[in-house]
């Protein structure tokens, strides 16, 4: 019954735009999290021994387990040792979109789209 009620608002959430963007983004940061969980598992490492054969410290790969890519050079480090590669694009919105994210954005005045 509650997970009911959780699918049904998270359905409600996704009609707005600038949520489902969101929200897909945390999903795809989602899959790298667990490809890097699962390598570090698989293989047997610690966070720190991670870190120390990839070259950075244990509180960045905490972080990147954490959902927190506040350095993607790091990731990319941390990716390309496990066997992968970061690829970022930055996509241009469509005007419908755009003109969308605007309405529930911008009123609040926390981003207005060029």
């Amino acid at each position: 019954m509650r997970l009911q009620k959780v699918d049904e608002h998270l359905k409600e959430k996704m009609k707005d735009p600038y949520f489902r963007e969101l929200y897909e983004l945390e999903e795809q940061k989602l899959k790298i999290v667990k490809r890097i969980i699962e390598y570090r598992v698989k293989n047997k490492l610690s966070q720190k021994q991670l870190a120390d054969k990839v070259g950075v410290t244990q509180q960045h790969i905490s972080k990147i387990e954490n959902g927190e890519f506040s350095s993607i050079s790091t990731l990319e480090k941390v990716l390309l040792f496990i066997g992968y590669t970061v690829k970022m694009q930055a996509i241009p919105l469509s005007q419908g979109i755009k003109h969308r994210l605007e309405r529930f954005i911008h009123p609040k005045g926390r981003v207005q789209f060029a």
